[in-house]
């Protein structure tokens, strides 16, 4: 996918809460303790001020949380006052008979027109075929009549599911949200590595490069462990197939925004001005549909 060139960075993956308005049950997790406050897009504004290739941010999607269709309201609501965000990817009970009614009222109600894509944490289920069971399928095919794209969030023993649901919807625009969360941590990345090129091998299917760095070792991490997989990425889905996200704030557990945009400058490295712009910008922008911005 190629876009109009557009100065700047597409943050393709970030979150925001407001506690005070949603509280976010996951969060009580005491691994979590520091991101357990309010994230605000002009948090995002201030923390976010790391160059990537010259490129400063200016736009960016923003992506549900909670299994939960009062927060997408409240994001698709933020989206319409707030010029930082360009799209929204909301949440919708994919198993609901009603699902067609849902969508409608959401692309219909307040910021509906920033309802781009929809995302379900598929990571936490436990059926093995979640993707593919018939009541989801109808889900995803009412998504895809309605315009919208699907964000698939699977961890790496699930990238089965994800091969099925690209093989079953070729028309529907897909994108692997944090590659799949390769097992950086344990270093073996073999298996992994074998499904993104299955993967991969579907033209609709997009990835994002984020959560990364939450995937390796928090404290310790250097570059060097993002590497393999990065080259791995690069090489399977080719630059005009992946965005930059930030996976903001849960990064701020492995080190921030600012250490991930310097690892991603230092990876762009070698990479054309074109590329580079895909890569930053461009992919997100096709994929999203994200209005044109100076």
């Amino acid at each position: 996918m190629t876009a109009t060139p557009a100065p700047g960075i597409v943050d393709a993956h970030h979150h925001l809460w407001d506690l005070d308005q949603r509280p976010q049950a996951w969060l009580d997790d005491p691994a979590l303790t520091t991101i357990r406050r309010t994230f605000t897009p002009d948090d995002l504004r201030t923390t976010a001020t790391r160059t990537v290739a010259g490129r400063r941010l200016h736009s960016t999607v923003a992506v549900q949380c909670m299994p939960d269709v009062p927060e997408t309201e409240d994001l698709l609501a933020l989206a319409e006052r707030e010029p930082l965000i360009g799209a929204v990817v909301g949440w919708a009970d994919l198993t609901s008979p009603a699902i067609g009614d849902l969508l409608d009222g959401l692309l219909a109600g307040p910021g509906g027109t920033y309802l781009r894509s929809l995302r379900h944490l598929v990571q936490g289920e436990t059926d093995p075929g979640w993707l593919q069971r018939p009541d989801v399928e109808r889900g995803l095919a009412a998504a895809r009549d309605r315009g919208l794209c699907y964000d698939v969030l699977v961890r790496s023993h699930q990238l089965d599911q994800a091969i099925r649901l690209a093989e079953r919807f070729p028309g529907l625009p897909q994108v692997l949200d944090h590659a799949g969360k390769p097992p950086i941590a344990d270093g073996d990345l073999a298996d992994w590595a074998r499904q993104i090129r299955l993967l991969a091998a579907h033209p609709h299917v997009l990835c994002k490069v984020s959560g990364l760095i939450t995937e390796a070792d928090h404290e310790k991490w250097t570059i060097a462990d993002i590497r393999p997989v990065w080259d791995v990425l690069l090489s399977s889905f080719g630059p005009d197939r992946l965005m930059f996200g930030s996976d903001w704030p849960l990064a701020n557990l492995a080190g921030g925004w600012n250490r991930w945009a310097a690892t991603m400058d230092e990876l762009l490295d070698g990479c054309s001005a074109t590329e580079i712009h895909a890569l930053l910008a461009g992919t997100a922008t096709a994929f999203y549909r994200l209005p044109a911005r100076s």
